[in-house]
């Protein structure tokens, strides 16, 4: 072990590396020549130079979450920019000053401090860098939009190695490509992010339903789609109930489709929010009501331990007849208790910004449907992975051209449909900032692109 000034960089054989080396997904398994752990800008420049002058592949990891394992690289420098932890909150500007190593959980105790947040992801362990960059999405976005509709300005080193900071006045075409593109121009060293009044406590919470009435209740929250206000986030789970003590015990193994409604208005409205929803019939669990925000945040997070094994892809769609019963008909047939399938609901303030005016296109009223094959490390995947592809056949065809960045694989092969038109632009963008493509653990614009 060797190191810079401050960052700790380790090799294979030194203590530590095996643990730093490790991601979320737990089916990557790959052995970086180097691991800087950054602590500070010089850090970042000098794994940046380092790299480059040994032609050696960059992986930038902040949270570590990124599903198609591109946080660590085989054979080159991974850039560890966990220890970089800082989080400064102006209550009165309401604004946030974040470091690239901090976690959504660790971001959300700092600004709840103040009663404010940043419209951010729904897994709390989860890395504020990486969700930023492709886009951000979460429970606050119909109301307060997407998080890079909320990034105010950032630091970045480029892949010459220098720093360079970018917002709507300085370099604002950068600005422009890094809110969706992000990973493709440089290392983030700094977010500043515009805050929100929120909580500390808000109304949300599961509403169960049987998965025998999975296919009628999506088809009511379809048709209640209209009548639902702005400001109400909404997802929809397909799920297997854990032997969770949050669940009662009769519920365990039970699938069922679970519609969780989040309000973060006025809270004598809160109920008004979900009448359309309510409408749908008696669910077997009502767990609609005041919760935390910062609880909010991490209700799901048990569904996304670190190291379990698992492949997902994630599609834009609409919740068509045909897409609610391949959904729901394949769903019937899954292979493990802690698969599950994720509808999140765009629209609200997330539509209201132009598909052109930041890097992330799809911003229509349709949903994301995320859906996520895990098994534990000890089982054979085969057969989950199988089901994951029979999802992925049959909802195909009723998916739109969307896609996002966030979700997907290393061999998706997706990346331009993810960028819809903004993608010359963005080629045009790569040329100027890293023509030589050594940010390409991403979803990767090639700058030799036509």
């Amino acid at each position: 072990m060797f190191a810079t000034a401050t960052a700790e960089i380790l090799s294979q054989g030194d203590a530590g590396y095996d643990d730093a080396r490790r991601i979320w997904n737990g089916t990557i398994d790959r052995r970086p020549a180097l691991i800087v752990r950054a602590r500070d800008v010089e850090d970042v420049k000098w794994a940046v130079r380092h790299a480059r002058e040994h032609e050696l592949e960059i992986a930038i990891r902040g949270g570590g979450h990124s599903v198609a394992g591109h946080s660590v690289t085989e054979g080159g420098v991974m850039i560890d920019l966990s220890p970089m932890k800082r989080v400064d909150v102006d209550p009165v500007a309401r604004r946030a000053h974040v470091e690239p190593g901090v976690l959504l959980g660790e971001l959300d105790r700092a600004t709840q401090e103040h009663g404010l947040a940043v419209p951010a992801g729904t897994v709390s362990h989860t890395g504020v860098a990486g969700l930023t960059l492709g886009g951000g999405i979460g429970w606050l976005m119909r109301k307060h939009g997407l998080t890079i509709d909320n990034l105010l300005s950032v630091e970045l080193v480029t892949a010459s190695g220098e720093l360079v900071r970018a917002s709507a006045d300085e370099e604002p075409e950068l600005f422009w490509g890094i809110r969706g593109a992000g990973a493709n121009f440089g290392v983030v060293t700094a977010f500043e992010f515009r805050l929100h009044p929120v909580g500390p406590l808000v109304t949300g919470g599961p509403l169960l339903f049987p998965l025998e009435e999975a296919a009628r209740v999506l088809r009511g929250v379809r048709e209640a789609e209209a009548e639902l206000h702005d400001d109400l986030g909404l997802a929809c789970v397909l799920m297997t109930v854990p032997p969770a003590p949050t669940f009662p015990s009769e519920l365990h193994g039970r699938r069922v489709l679970a519609v969780v409604p989040a309000w973060a208005g006025d809270p004598d409205e809160a109920e008004q929010a979900v009448a359309p929803l309510r409408a749908l019939g008696d669910p077997v669990l009502d767990g609609y009501g005041p919760i935390p925000y910062v609880a909010l945040q991490s209700m799901i997070d048990e569904s996304a331990p670190h190291g379990i094994h698992q492949r997902n892809f994630a599609d834009h769609v609409e919740l068509s007849d045909g897409a609610i019963d391949a959904l729901v008909g394949r769903f019937e047939h899954v292979t493990h208790p802690m698969a599950h399938v994720v509808l999140t609901l765009l629209g609200g303030a997330v539509a209201r910004v132009a598909p052109d005016a930041t890097a992330f296109p799809h911003r229509d009223g349709s949903w994301v449907a995320w859906v996520i094959g895990m098994w534990r490390p000890d089982e054979d995947g085969t057969s989950h992975v199988e089901w994951i592809g029979s999802m992925r056949d049959a909802l195909r065809p009723h998916a739109s051209e969307g896609v996002y960045v966030n979700a997907l694989g290393a061999d998706d092969g997706r990346v331009q449909r993810a960028y819809g038109g903004n993608w010359s632009r963005l080629v045009e963008l790569k040329r100027r900032w890293d023509p030589d493509n050594a940010f390409r653990l991403n979803a990767n614009i090639d700058p030799r692109s036509p």
